[in-house]
């Protein structure tokens, strides 16, 4: 007579076990601590950049998912591996290694003037330069809406990647910044050769 192992006998109809799968997502997101604060970095499905925003605690958290999920889609996963090469990026630039980002942006979270903010200042003020907001207004034929693009600057989705941080006051002065003053001043120092302990 042969004996059954009972072991052997539930392995035959237990359903093998495997990590889960989890779906493809339209955006992924993932929560990184930076020498400057906590960013939410956000990626569409097709690897556009959408957010890389200044997240404090849990509820400016919250507010930047729940903008992320009306305005670009409302499939948002947290897939931390699908932002690795932003993370990598990110973590060159604030290193001092690298002097800009090669991931693709989408302005979808966005307004049409900051969108011809961002956009303005991207292609006219480089690593380690600066220029001031009446200067970025004139630029984009506003000359009189300073505080408007202080504004436009001030809600910048893409913060660090779109470089807000290079925009100062017409007295050379550090003014307002997502990131709070010292990651700015942080990112000038950085940006201008300077050690930034």
């Amino acid at each position: 007579m042969n004996r059954i192992d009972p072991e052997m006998a539930l392995a035959e109809f237990a359903p093998a076990v495997h990590p889960p799968v989890l779906p493809a997502s339209d955006v992924s997101y993932v929560v990184e601590d930076t020498p400057i604060g906590r960013m939410l970095l956000a990626r569409t499905s097709d690897g556009a950049l959408v957010a890389s925003s200044f997240v404090a605690d849990d509820l400016a958290e919250s507010r930047v998912l729940e903008r992320i999920a009306s305005l670009v889609s409302p499939r948002v996963l947290r897939l931390p591996r699908e932002l690795d090469e932003v993370r990598r990026e990110l973590d060159a630039f604030l290193a001092g290694s690298t002097r800009g980002f090669s991931v693709p942006t989408d302005l979808a979270l966005a307004t049409p003037f900051q969108r011809d903010v961002l956009r303005r200042l991207a292609a006219s003020v480089g690593y380690g330069e600066r220029t001031t907001y009446g200067a970025l207004a004139r630029a984009v034929e506003r000359p009189a809406a300073s505080r408007a693009v202080g504004a436009a600057l001030g809600a910048n989705p893409l913060c660090v990647v779109l470089p807000c941080h290079r925009v100062v006051a017409s007295s050379g002065a550090l003014t307002g910044y997502a990131g709070g003053l010292a990651a700015k001043e942080y990112l000038l120092r950085l940006e201008s050769g300077h050690q930034t302990a």
